[in-house]
Parts: C-alpha cells; sequence; structure tokens
C-alpha cells in the first residue's frame, strides 16, 4: 500500500507511470479472479485505493499549481 507521504515528494510523471502500472495490476488480477479465482481477493480494494490515492495528490498538486499562476495540463 503506497503511503500519501511518499506520494506527495513523486513528479506528475511518476504518478502517471504508477497509475498506469495499477490499472494493469488490477485488470490481471481482475481477470484472474473470473477465471479461476484469486489467493487474496482484498488486493482489488487496495489497488482501487492506490490508484484513488495517485490521482487525488496529481490533482491536488495541479490545482495548487493552477492556483499560483502556472498553468498545466492535464492528460
Amino acid at each position: 500500500m503506497l503511503k500519501l507521504s511518499e506520494i506527495k515528494e513523486w513528479d506528475a510523471k511518476l504518478i502517471e507511470s504508477k497509475v498506469d502500472d495499477l490499472r494493469n495490476e488490477l485488470f490481471r488480477v481482475r481477470m484472474l479472479k473470473k477465471t479461476s479465482g484469486v489467493e487474496k481477493p482484498h488486493q482489488i480494494k487496495d489497488l482501487k485505493k492506490d490508484i484513488a490515492r495517485l490521482l487525488t495528490v496529481k490533482n491536488a498538486t495541479s490545482t495548487k499549481s493552477t492556483a499560483n499562476g502556472q498553468t498545466t495540463t492535464n492528460v
């Protein structure tokens, strides 16, 4: 599980790559659940929470930089 204090130190590109990795992992775990069963069913919930945590930090930093007069592009 990712910690909020760690994530806040990351830049936007690292957060985006981590979100992509976690989404791929979530897809893989969901497919495993449907086909053969998952050994750790709580893993799906943990992955979803990590993705939400990452996106929250990303959006908060983009909002903060926009409020400071800097422009950012959301992808």
